[in-house]
């Protein structure tokens, strides 16, 4: 069977928004630096008193007040994106952490409601305002959005199916965010490797280049050093045909 690490155990009980208010840049993060002794259980906005108890537990240690420097415990939500005014300039595309806006350049963006965490990283880089983040319908009002439930204080009754609804929620949320990851890092592999081949590209050309050149130059200083040859050459061709043209002429005498 196969171990697993506290810093998994952790992670398992983060509710996986990767919204970075923990002060770190996911929840995998998070969870290594609470396994380290690096941070503090109590820095997780959107797991709620109810998530720093379960670490709490987990971690045998006493349980501590949500720590408000981080943010406040809200009710799940979702991004909303006003489609009428969405510019499709693609920035909340490339800050979802999960992938859950989809579109185009230039053209309108929507976001997968079931797939949204609220992590709300997509408000800021948004040029014309047009997201808001938007409470979904409560599980009792027999609707959802996207299939998502609020995660608000559950009744007593219904804990357990809030928890088993969280806890998919977040599994799903956590294999998405890797699939990103692995996705932005094909990509960026993918970028290196055609800059690479457009380097040696380049760096062949100008090898050519610089051969050709060097070949042009080589050509040259030969015909030169040819005409300088046949330059110093003259004067004595003409001199030995004057002598002799004297002698004839002494001859004929």
């Amino acid at each position: 069977m196969k171990d697993i690490s506290l810093a998994e155990e952790i992670d398992a009980i983060l509710p996986q928004t990767q919204c970075r208010q923990c002060g770190f840049s996911g929840c995998r993060p998070y969870a290594e630096a609470i396994a380290e002794g690096r941070a503090q259980i109590n820095q997780c906005p959107p797991g709620g008193e109810d998530g720093i108890h379960q670490l709490a537990r987990l971690l045998r240690l006493e349980p501590l007040p949500l720590n408000t420097a981080h943010g406040v415990f809200k009710p799940k939500e979702v991004a909303f994106i006003d489609e009428q005014i969405c510019i499709g300039c693609t920035l909340c595309i490339q800050v979802c952490p999960v992938d859950a806006i989809v579109g185009a350049p230039r053209q309108m963006h929507t976001v997968i409601s079931a797939e949204c965490t609220a992590c709300s990283l997509c408000l800021e880089p948004c040029p014309v305002d047009c997201i808001q983040m938007v409470l979904p319908k409560e599980r009792s009002s027999g609707a959802e959005i996207g299939g998502h439930v609020a995660w608000t204080e559950p009744d007593h009754q219904d804990y357990a199916m809030e928890k088993v609804e969280k806890k998919k929620a977040a599994d799903r949320a956590r294999a998405r965010y890797q699939l990103r990851l692995q996705r932005l890092e094909r990509e960026k592999q993918g970028r290196e490797e055609r800059l690479a081949k457009r380097t040696e590209a380049i760096a062949t050309v100008a090898s050519l280049s610089s051969a050709a050149s060097l070949k042009k130059v080589t050509i040259q200083a030969a015909l030169e050093r040819a005409r300088a040859a046949k330059a110093q050459a003259s004067p004595g061709i003409s001199e030995k045909e004057g002598w002799s043209d004297r002698t004839s002429d002494i001859s004929s005498r």
